[in-house]
């Protein structure tokens, strides 16, 4: 059992708009007033422009903010404010995956699942080994997407199967996991069942 003074890695899991990034940026604030905030969002059309300035100017102006959209851990070593941060924020997982994917494969028709889902397994182990070697609260954001419908095309099957494992992965690795629905936290490693180790 984990002490209550020691790092702790916290996933905050949710569908789109149910309150899981206003939770996760609630939870980095009690942690302290140095949190160091990853952004894996890039701008790549004037609405997500617009999107990523909206959330920059709504962060406090004390919190650090580090654009990293791939090869996350190693960013996190190489950050000079990382090891003495109260807590990082991770916001998001979904397009951390999603990025993972399309990088040299955006023209590609399907992918190789297995060789997908390792390119996610080493960006995943390399966010658990950076928190580890930092010693620093550590909160992921990312959605929960198994919950609709099976995409029609062979990416968006891909994706969700990949962004799924990473979920796992995490969770397994996580002190904390926290499902937001409506906006209503519900922390599942907390519940009884969640003791029974369910296979992948």
């Amino acid at each position: 059992m984990k002490a209550d003074n020691e790092p702790a890695l916290s996933l905050i899991l949710g569908g789109a708009r149910s309150g899981k990034s206003a939770y996760a940026e609630a939870l980095a604030a009690q942690l302290g007033p140095r949190v160091l905030y990853v952004a894996t969002a890039e701008a790549l059309d004037e609405e997500m422009e617009a999107r990523i300035a909206a959330h920059r100017a709504a962060r406090p102006p004390a919190w650090t903010t580090l654009e990293a959209p791939l090869n996350v851990g190693a960013a996190l070593r190489a950050h000079p404010t990382a090891a003495g941060a109260d807590a990082i924020l991770l916001d998001c997982l979904t397009l951390l995956v999603s990025n993972v994917l399309l990088v040299g494969d955006s023209d590609a028709p399907e992918l190789d699942v297995e060789s997908a889902w390792e390119r996610v397994r080493a960006e995943v182990d390399g966010l658990v080994e950076a928190q580890r070697e930092l010693g620093v609260d550590l909160i992921i954001v990312s959605n929960e997407v198994g919950w609709g419908v099976v995409p029609p095309y062979s990416l968006g099957r891909t994706y969700r199967d990949c962004l799924g494992w990473a979920n796992q992965a995490l969770a397994r690795a996580a002190d904390r996991v926290v499902l937001l629905v409506a906006g209503l936290p519900l922390d599942l490693k907390a519940l009884p069942l969640a003791r029974i180790e369910a296979g992948t």
